[in-house]
């Protein structure tokens, strides 16, 4: 059950696909190039693994508990976690002038992944923590940013996000928290949140919960929402810390995964009411809550590649070591590894494939969130603004509805023994599923996907990005080689087949939105796989010429088997899926309610 960063083939998509020389040249990225990828990487795999794995089956074991209000962390995380601020990973990715390393994502995506193939469970914390930063630094005041930021970017707090309410699930407008004004200009903060990850524990000395709340008077539904900091202990005007606020963690969760993470009911105000500060202005919180939702939401996707991942090697350990049955080509008399198996073989090709596919799609959009945030020219910033905006939800719903085929097929690589507990494989399973769910279901994504990216503009950012395929086809078509025109004809078959969805979209939105959300799933799981196929055929063609110029030929070469897999065996799903979204949505809806 150890695990080994994949730094390798994180390396090629950081250098060929996302150009990180690129990125490099936009102010404030001058050190960041490959070498300092490569630097920062390697000490990266060093921590993951040698930390933070050990400690992931203990954590699915022995998880977090609760007792009379105090959560205590699985033994080793709080010096695991120790040991994680120490060396600086928190702040990764955060502006230096709060004491953060200011790397582009292009970076700190993939040490995000490393932590979460380690330990997913360890790995929610800073994630969580990322998004109360990304908050603060947008719309915080001064003052909040002096008095928060600085502790949040070393990881000496934590922060944590509070949107949902027993009531309150998807639908915010029905949160209920209240948020009373007071003299100093503080707010009283009462209510219940639930399902608040490490909303309580012992890792940190004092955690930043964000927390959405109306304020008296404020307009119904969304557009009465506020964004307030409510600090677990109070925050003294040197900087120290003072009287325990009154938030009190009532609960936690008994999950079917990720168990080592505390997932806490949060109690403000039964005291008297809590001290919140406001973010923002009054009845913009949920603008500001975006922030860290889509934060967040790019962060889930990565955990689905990176589950994905750890499964994969645990299977293809397993295949190698699993003794069982003569290949069926007899090409050894015996009973052998069941990696001889052409079914085995099968399945782990599939988890690849759809492991480096992902990876590659969000290391992209890392690249492009980069260049759309940091780089000095609107010109710029603009179209790669959109290209990472239209990715969000692909890298989210996609990676992670992966993650659960993958480590279901894990499971079935170790046949019974992937049934049985102490193989391991079961927790990656286990673990996996919260990730189509949490930060906003698969659904929810591809509600995103429909109404804000694709029918809002009438297309025209998909489409545009069904140019660059086409551009990728027709450089593939070039290369003549029997791999690049297998995969530039089924990237052609599944442009097509994904204009004629986004025409579909497009067109029907407003006029017959139940055919159109009928398929919105399918959609996204369709543009998901095209997008991630797409880059696959990228680095089909860098992997070409580089084994053409003898440079790393066995892992270039197994570059190319893998995307010639991805084309003959996912790519070659789309234009069915395009048939069941654009001829079969009557179909979804026909049958009478009563009739279930």
């Amino acid at each position: 059950m150890s695990y080994v960063a994949p730094v390798k083939d994180m390396l090629f998509n950081i250098q060929h696909l996302a150009n990180i020389e690129q990125i490099a040249q936009i102010p404030g990225f001058e050190d960041a190039g490959l070498d300092t990828a490569q630097a920062v990487l390697e000490e990266a795999a060093k921590f993951n693994e040698g930390v933070l794995a050990p400690l992931n089956w203990e954590g699915d074991k022995n998880p977090s508990s609760w007792k009379d209000g105090v959560v205590t962390a699985t033994p080793g995380f709080k010096e695991a976690f120790q040991q994680f601020t120490e060396g600086g990973w928190q702040g990764l990715q955060h502006p230096a002038e709060f004491g953060g390393q200011g790397l582009p994502k292009t970076i700190g995506a993939v040490c995000g992944e490393m932590q979460n193939s380690a330990n997913l469970s360890f790995a929610l914390c800073p994630l969580l923590s990322d998004g109360a930063i990304e908050a603060l630094l947008t719309a915080g005041s001064d003052e909040l940013k002096a008095t928060y930021l600085e502790k949040l970017v070393s990881g000496q707090w934590t922060g944590t996000m509070n949107l949902t309410e027993p009531q309150a699930g998807s639908d915010l407008a029905m949160v209920r928290t209240r948020a009373e004004p007071q003299p100093d200009g503080t707010y009283k903060v009462f209510g219940t949140k639930i399902f608040i990850t490490w909303g309580e524990h012992d890792m940190a000395e004092n955690i930043v919960h964000l927390v959405l709340a109306r304020v008296q008077g404020a307009p119904e539904g969304v557009k009465g929402i506020s964004l307030f900091v409510v600090p677990k202990f109070m925050v003294n005007a040197d900087g120290s810390l003072g009287a325990r606020n009154d938030v009190h963690c009532v609960s936690i969760e008994h999950k079917m995964g990720i168990k080592a993470s505390p997932t806490a009911v949060l109690q403000f105000g039964d005291h008297g009411g809590a001290v919140g500060y406001l973010v923002g202005q009054e009845n913009r919180g949920l603008e500001y809550m975006f922030i860290m939702m889509n934060a967040a939401r790019y962060g889930v996707g990565v955990q689905g590649i990176a589950i994905a991942e750890r499964a994969y090697q645990q299977a293809v350990q397993f295949s190698k070591d699993r003794v069982q049955s003569r290949p069926v080509d007899g090409s050894i008399a015996a009973s052998a590894p069941i990696i001889h198996h052409p079914d085995v073989r099968r399945m782990l090709m599939t988890m690849r494939a759809y492991v480096e596919g992902c990876r590659a799609l969000a290391s992209v959009a890392a690249s492009a969130y980069d260049a759309a945030h940091h780089h000095p020219d609107a010109d710029v910033r603009k179209p790669n603004q959109a290209f990472y905006e239209f990715m969000v939800p692909l890298v989210k719903g996609y990676s992670t509805e992966m993650s659960l085929e993958v480590t279901s097929l894990a499971v079935q690589v170790h046949g019974g023994m992937g049934f049985i507990e102490e193989t391991g494989v079961a927790q990656y399973y286990r673990d996996a599923k919260i990730l189509t769910i949490y930060e906003g279901t698969t659904a929810i994504q591809a509600n995103d996907l429909v109404g804000r990216k694709t029918a809002r503009d009438g297309g025209q950012t998909a489409k545009g990005i069904a140019g660059q395929i086409e551009t990728t086809e027709a450089e593939l078509l070039q290369s003549g080689t029997a791999h690049a025109v297998a995969m530039a004809k089924r990237l052609k078959a599944g442009r097509e087949a994904f204009i004629d969805v986004v025409n579909f979209v497009a067109g029907n939105t407003k006029a017959s939105p139940n055919a159109v959300f009928s398929g919105s799933v399918p959609y996204l799981m369709l543009a998901g796989n095209l997008m991630a196929g797409w880059q696959l055929g990228r680095a089909m063609l860098v992997a070409q010429e580089a084994v053409a110029a003898g440079t790393d030929v066995a892992f270039m070469q197994a570059k190319i088997t893998t995307a010639r897999f991805y084309a003959d065996h996912l790519l070659s799903k789309i234009p069915g899926m395009r048939d069941s979204i654009v001829e079969g949505f009557d179909s979804v809806t026909a049958l009478a309610l009563d009739a279930f």
